[in-house]
């Protein structure tokens, strides 16, 4: 069965430092590096997302007007164009297949709400491919990785969460987030 590599959301803002930084999201980008190095034989495609906010507006209530709340409102982050949008640059790009862009002018959680850079949605794009199976990685493992997750069940799609090569905001949301995806049917293994 084909499978594909699913890259949630690894970018600038996401990562220590940025607007909405992680801690260990460095270290994801660093190890989805590596594990690409290492697997991307396994993979038929290689499906990256980012969250590309317009510079203008609230995104559909997406940025906050006033303090956010970190549930539904978010402080500015992921603008197009800017360096808190780039990809980390510790993340190897070169065997990404597919780039998708998400959450221009709404609120997108899951790379399933993005759209390919052929104008496809990454369901189709997959299904296209054959693929079946999808492996997870990124950030943040309680927000855009569950949303991901949980999009791919839904689609039918058999997935793993590689435990190891995610970043969570704070442990209480992240064990909850993974025992939804679980939950859901999604396998949570360690990269091999």
């Amino acid at each position: 069965m084909a499978r594909a590599l699913l890259i949630v959301d690894i970018q600038n803002d996401f990562t220590e430092g940025g607007a909405l930084g992680v801690e260990g999201g460095g270290d994801v980008a660093r190890g989805v590096s590596a594990h690409l190095a290492a697997r991307v034989a396994d993979y038929r495609a290689i499906v990256a997302s980012r969250d590309w906010h317009e510079a203008e507006g609230d995104n559909g209530g997406h940025f906050a007007a006033g303090e956010p709340d970190f549930r539904t409102t978010w402080p500015v982050h992921c603008v197009q164009g800017t360096p808190g949008a780039e990809y980390h640059p510790d993340l190897d790009l070169a065997a990404v297949t597919h780039h998708v862009r998400k959450g221009q002018g709404v609120p997108a959680y899951s790379l399933f709400e993005g759209t390919a850079e052929d104008g496809s949605s990454p369901g189709q794009l997959l299904r296209g491919l054959g693929v079946l199976e999808v492996d997870v990685v990124g950030i943040a493992t309680d927000h855009c990785v569950r949303a991901t997750v949980m999009d791919a069940a839904e689609l039918g799609f058999r997935v793993r969460v590689l435990t190891d090569l995610v970043a969570g905001v704070a442990p209480g949301t992240t064990d909850a987030a993974l025992a939804e995806m679980a939950h859901a049917g999604a396998e949570l293994v360690a990269s091999e």
